[in-house]
């Protein structure tokens, strides 16, 4: 006897059976039409790219230890995404020649990352991705932050049930030199420490700052810095970089719809933000986590062109927007399967089969037919198991008067119909075809 292979998914990754994806697909269906709605256009592309980009600007911790990479055939290394805004910006670049700026695009990909997989991780997830070029002005911040809470309240998430924290990395590397008095050559490293500030200790926070020769008066500095309102925070910054900074005057004028809080905390690992970053988070104690977040990044076209091509944007993945929407009970049910299922329990009844499925599928009604000749019996119960709302019924009577015998499976009841008028008896029960997108 030899050994079966496993039917477990590779460790990290999940399989969907329907009834989970006709959630999915649902939820994310309401989300392109949430940014659509913003005049966003769609795109792809290639789940293979160079090594080198990921390297130069997704941080050490993608770059050095969450990177499935790989050398092909003709040498050339390369890595299956682990995130998208490199290689949108590599398209952006190829094509600014012809684009009509600022470039509104919007994708829906799988992406890898070799990391321990916990709630809220995994290692193939599925993001939203949202971005905007060419612009820089705060409006792109504006128009973002709206997007953002259009999404949430197409979930069917209230204002009370998410906040976004927002930061800006100007007004980070001015406060972290004029108030706490860190080198400029040791300010990315500070700053992962902050990204990290709430998952470690106070002692392994010490420790770090200990190890880049910041330790005594810097330290106990650099705790008051992240505690600090955004007053307070401005003037550790000083007025030159409020003045750069995007994000001041949206969170003072209330420019945004979205519920919008100041956090110093917010720095985001990504190496090529260059200024606004921010995370959503969800406010449910039993969830009290990030759902997604993003942030500007002026220079990240330069790996590619000469042009400056600004650009926003943020990651939605789909694993902890599921577990968002769960913990506040927001999923949507499961629409899976037929919407009528029809047999016949006579061998001459199936061409009238046919002919009926081919009017319902041609009308955008899901419909699902026996394989043959079924006996009323497991005719009714087949259409029972699948959760049919209708179930379509040929037998002697039907195909003398080339009729149907309609049975409503929620209700019991049942209609004989005529061929031409099946589609009419469906729409009298508000029963909607389906739109596929």
């Amino acid at each position: 006897m030899t050994n079966k292979l496993s039917t477990q998914p590779y460790k990290g990754t999940r399989d969907f059976l329907p009834e989970e994806m006709s959630i999915r697909t649902q939820l994310f269906e309401t989300l392109f039409q949430a940014v659509e709605s913003f005049g966003f256009q769609r795109y792809d592309g290639p789940v293979l790219e160079s090594a080198e980009i990921y390297e130069a600007k997704s941080g050490e911790e993608i770059a050095n230890q969450q990177l499935y990479s790989l050398v092909d055939k003709g040498n050339r290394r390369l890595a299956l995404r682990p995130e998208m805004t490199p290689s949108v910006a590599r398209m952006i670049a190829r094509s600014a020649g012809t684009l009509s700026f600022p470039a509104r695009w919007y994708s829906h990909v799988n992406c890898h990352r070799y990391e321990r997989p916990q709630r809220g991780r995994v290692r193939e997830h599925w993001q939203l991705n949202v971005d905007m070029f060419g612009s820089e002005s705060a409006e792109a911040e504006v128009e973002i932050f709206d997007l953002i809470h259009a999404l949430l309240g197409a979930m069917g998430a209230s204002d009370d049930q998410y906040v976004l924290r927002v930061n800006d990395r100007i007004l980070v590397e001015a406060a972290l030199t004029n108030h706490v008095g860190v080198p400029e050559e040791k300010r990315t490293d500070v700053g992962m420490i902050i990204d990290r500030w709430e998952k470690v200790n106070e002692a392994a926070r010490a420790k770090a700052m200990a190890e880049l020769g910041l330790d005594g008066a810097p330290f106990e500095r650099l705790c008051e810095l992240v505690n600090m309102d955004l007053d307070a925070y401005c003037q550790a910054a000083g007025p030159e970089a409020v003045e750069r900074s995007r994000i001041v005057a949206i969170i003072r004028e209330k420019q945004s719809q979205a519920p919008i809080q100041f956090d110093p905390m917010i720095m985001r690992a990504f190496n090529y933000y260059t200024s606004t970053v921010f995370e959503v988070f969800d406010t449910d104690p039993k969830n009290r986590r990030s759902i997604f977040g993003g942030g500007r990044y002026d220079d990240l076209a330069s790996l590619f062109t000469k042009q400056k091509i600004p650009g926003i944007g943020f990651g939605m993945g789909d694993v902890t927007t599921w577990n968002f929407m769960e913990s506040h009970g927001l999923l949507p049910k499961p629409d899976t399967g037929a919407q009528v299922y029809l047999f016949s329990t006579e061998a001459e009844g199936q061409a009238m089969v046919r002919q009926a499925a081919r009017t319902f599928r041609q009308a955008g009604y899901r419909t699902s037919t026996a394989m043959g000749p079924t006996r009323m019996r497991n005719g009714l119960k087949q259409a029972n198991r699948m959760g049919v709302i209708f179930a379509g019924i040929i037998g002697t009577s039907e195909i003398e008067n080339n009729s149907l015998t309609i049975k409503n499976m929620k209700l019991g009841d049942q209609d004989i119909v005529d061929q031409e008028t099946l589609l009419d008896h469906l729409k009298s029960f508000m029963i909607q075809p389906v739109k596929y997108r």
